[in-house]
């Protein structure tokens, strides 16, 4: 046996025989809790140390006329020297309590995600239903895409002069100082729910969040440890950690030290239970494989089953590749919020 075969086998078994400490077995809505208190605790640990606060500010950009939507850019202060780049749909007319979704995107950057960019970027936001933060505020719903930490104008010099992300320096850098990416960008959400709380449009009871790929890897980790959330969209992510993150070559900004120790995809959604979450999932997705995510979703189902809410989870399972899926989404906001 070579030594790489040797090292791969015994990872491979390692992982096999693994039993997460926290794994999710509860009985009654009671066990869950106690669970959930338990569980998150450790979550928030495996996480890393967390910025200091500082009091909130906001730095407003240009203003673009989308037609039925008004687009601000915007910078909300995360930390003493650190804004978080943001993009802030408004449809036209929207008045007090109108719900707002915090949209977070993955690997392909910001720019897809808002409809810009290049001709080639822009044919994979049509292709691959990236524009959700604009698709949703066209609906009717409040939007704030976020530039996550080391994308766009976010990422080292370096890295913008390649015009890549900055993924594994900000994981490296994150690791060596107690932190992790996962943490970080979670913490960057937080604040942009701050800023979503002081505009009056918003509707304070209903903001949720929408994430494909990186984008699903904080979306969930967000949903499952910010309260303020009240309802999730997770695409191209939930699967199991053994069968993705684990098994198939992802960034390293996926990685949270330690997670496989405690418990699996089902127990960080889990947390999130029983509030409305809908799993987006193409069937032919390479990196997060179908088989293993179907069967996440029927664990997870267990979950909000125990709970009373077995209609507050949905999957949808298209046929296609890692991308999002527009076709569920309004539907499912109308279903849990109303229509607007």
């Amino acid at each position: 046996m070579q030594p790489e075969s040797q090292t791969a086998d015994h990872f491979a078994r390692a992982a096999d025989a693994a039993e997460p400490a926290l794994r999710w077995a509860a009985g009654s809505a009671a066990e869950h809790a106690a669970w959930g208190r338990r569980f998150a605790r450790r979550l928030r640990t495996l996480l890393g140390r967390l910025p200091r606060r500082v009091p909130p500010a906001v730095r407003w950009g240009d203003e673009v006329d989308l037609g039925s939507v008004t687009r601000r850019k915007l910078y909300v202060r995360s930390e003493e020297h650190y804004w978080v780049p943001a993009y802030y749909f408004v449809p036209k007319g929207a008045g007090p309590g109108t719900p707002a979704i915090v949209c977070l995107h993955g690997h392909s950057g910001i720019l897809p995600y808002i409809r810009e960019g290049d001709a080639a970027q822009r044919r994979k936001s049509r292709e691959l239903d990236l524009d959700y933060a604009v698709y949703l505020a066209e609906r009717g719903y409040i939007t704030l895409a976020a530039v996550q930490r080391g994308w766009n104008e976010t990422a080292h010099p370096d890295d913008r002069a390649k015009d890549t992300h900055s993924c594994q320096r900000v994981t490296m850098d994150a690791f060596l100082l107690g932190m992790t990416p996962v943490g970080l960008r979670c913490w960057d959400a937080s604040r942009l729910l701050d800023f979503l709380e002081t505009q009056e449009q918003v509707d304070r009871s209903r903001i949720g969040v929408a994430g494909l790929s990186g984008g699903g890897t904080t979306g969930l980790f967000f949903a499952a440890l910010e309260p303020r959330i009240r309802l999730a969209m997770i695409g191209g992510y939930y699967c199991t950690f053994r069968d993705s993150i684990f098994s198939i070559r992802h960034c390293i900004c996926n990685c949270v030290p330690g997670i496989m120790r405690w418990g699996e995809m089902r127990e960080v959604a889990a947390l999130f239970a029983p509030q409305p979450l809908l799993i987006i999932s193409g069937t032919g997705d390479p990196i997060f494989p179908i088989a293993a995510t179907r069967r996440a979703c029927r664990e997870l189902a267990e979950v909000y089953a125990l709970l009373g809410a077995p209609g507050s989870l949905q999957h949808d399972f298209f046929d296609g590749p890692h991308a999002w899926h527009h076709r569920p989404t309004a539907p499912f906001l109308e279903r849990h919020w109303g229509a607007l």
